[in-house]
C-alpha cells in the first residue's frame, strides 16, 4: 500500500508539472516563421475609455539561414520625434538568443549572450549611472522575445508551460535568470476571427502583470494584447 501510494504521488507530481520551455526545448515550429512587419496601436484605459498613447511598430526578419532579427519601435504621442527601438537577435530554429539591445529617453542598454552568461552594461540617462553586466546564465531565453516565442508553440486548449528567460532592470527585485508563464490557452474570438486567447505572467513584475495574446491559429500573427497591472489596464491593437 506504502509503494502504491509513492507511485501515485510520483505520478500526480508529473502530471501537475509545468512543462520548462528553453531554446534546447522549445517546441516551437519554425516553418511557421516568416519575414513581417506589423503595426499597432497602443491604448490606454481611462474610465472606461480608450486613450491613443503610441504607436508600435514590430518587423520580424530573417538575417540569413540561421539568424533572426525582432526589432520593435514604439512611437510615444506626447513626444513624436523621439522612439523607442528594441532590437534582438535570436537563433531562428530555436529563438536561442545572440544580442540585444534597447535605447529609449530613459536608458541605454546592450547585452551579450553567451552559453552559461550575458554580459553588456545598462545606463540609466537620468543619473549617468552605468551597470556592467557579467551575470551567469544558462539555457534561457531573452525576455523581449518571449511573446514571439508563443505564438510559434503547439498552442492547444488547456495548454501551460514555464519559460526560462532573462531579463534586467537595476530597480527589480529580481535580476537575470527568472520565469515567464503560460498560464492558460483557449479557443475565443477577435472581431469575428478565431483566436487562441493565451494568457501570460512573469517574474519580472513578480506576477503582478497580467498580458493577454489574441492569435490567429493560421498566420501566427499577435491581432491584439490586453495588459493589466492592478487598476491600470491598456491594450495593444494590431492595424496592419
Amino acid at each position: 500500500m506504502k509503494t502504491f501510494l509513492i507511485l501515485l504521488l510520483i505520478s500526480s507530481t508529473h502530471l501537475f508539472s509545468q512543462r520548462l520551455l528553453t531554446p534546447s526545448n522549445s517546441g516551437i515550429d519554425p516553418q511557421l516563421i516568416q519575414d513581417e512587419t506589423s503595426e499597432a496601436v497602443w491604448y490606454a484605459e481611462n474610465a472606461g475609455q480608450k486613450i491613443e498613447i503610441g504607436n508600435i511598430t514590430t518587423q520580424i526578419k530573417k538575417l540569413n539561414a540561421t539568424d533572426l532579427l525582432i526589432m520593435t519601435t514604439v512611437k510615444m504621442k506626447q513626444t513624436p520625434n523621439t522612439h523607442w527601438v528594441d532590437s534582438t537577435l535570436v537563433k531562428t530554429a530555436s529563438l536561442q538568443p545572440i544580442g540585444h539591445s534597447s535605447f529609449n529617453m530613459a536608458r541605454d542598454m546592450t547585452f551579450t549572450y553567451h552559453k552559461n552568461k550575458v554580459t553588456g552594461y545598462y545606463l540609466d540617462k537620468k543619473t549617468q549611472k552605468k551597470d556592467d553586466i557579467d551575470m551567469p546564465a544558462t539555457d534561457y531565453f531573452d525576455s523581449s522575445s518571449y511573446p514571439t516565442l508563443i505564438r510559434f508553440l503547439p498552442l492547444k486548449e488547456h495548454y501551460t508551460a514555464e519559460i526560462s528567460i532573462f531579463d534586467y532592470n537595476p530597480s527589480a527585485v529580481k535580476k537575470g535568470m527568472m520565469k515567464a508563464y503560460i498560464q492558460s490557452v483557449e479557443k475565443g474570438d477577435y472581431q469575428s476571427k478565431k483566436v487562441w486567447i493565451v494568457k501570460t505572467a512573469d517574474d519580472i513584475t513578480e506576477k503582478s502583470t497580467a498580458v493577454t495574446y489574441y492569435i490567429d491559429p493560421e498566420t501566427r500573427k499577435i491581432l491584439k494584447q490586453d495588459i493589466e497591472s492592478g487598476t491600470r489596464k491598456m491594450s495593444m491593437e494590431t492595424i496592419k
